[in-house]
């Protein structure tokens, strides 16, 4: 059996991680459990750098709180610009297996309206905008504010969960990495 450690206990990032081992690895076993871990960055990320900073930090700190894992998973969602200067959010999963091998990948993008985009510049984090904005107790353990924008037809689970398989394809395929 695979132990997976993720660096949050978030149900929303637990479960993306759960699902996207279950999907790549269906002959295998995993007990995923959440961890909670700093990112090293600030509560509402800007740009791909501390993006990623933030996931790699959050799977190398458990890295090193739990190292009887086979799998330690990192996910840190945060915003970047467009080309418009909208705002853009996204996120970054990073995976680091037991030989310290580490992968990457991102989620889709979507960009923010312009009233959330005004309450993150005055100082809220995304989800808190969402649940100020929208009437939410609490979007970023449910189906997050890609949820709340595509009304259920992606949630954050779905949303994280892509992005950890692409994460996992060096593991999959480890003979061509």
């Amino acid at each position: 059996m695979a132990i997976v450690i993720v660096a949050s206990n978030n149900p929303v990032k637990v479960n993306s991680a759960r699902q996207a081992f279950e999907q790549m690895f269906p002959e295998a076993q995993h007990e995923v459990i959440g961890s909670e871990a700093p990112s090293g960055v600030a509560d509402q990320p800007f740009g791909n750098d501390e993006i990623i900073r933030g996931a790699r930090n959050r799977a190398r700190y458990i890295r090193e709180s739990s190292p009887e894992a086979d799998y330690w998973v990192g996910i840190e969602g945060g915003l970047t610009h467009d080309e418009d200067n909208r705002y853009v959010a996204l996120a970054w999963i990073v995976i680091i297996d037991k030989q310290g091998k580490e992968s990457k990948s991102s989620t889709g993008t979507f960009v923010l309206p312009e009233i959330m985009a005004e309450l993150i510049r005055e100082g809220l984090e995304m989800g808190a905008a969402t649940d100020k904005l929208l009437g939410f107790i609490n979007s970023k353990q449910k189906g997050g504010t890609v949820g709340v924008l595509t009304e259920g037809l992606i949630d954050r689970t779905a949303y994280y969960t892509h992005a950890a398989i692409l994460a996992l394809i060096p593991f999959k395929n480890s003979r061509l990495y």
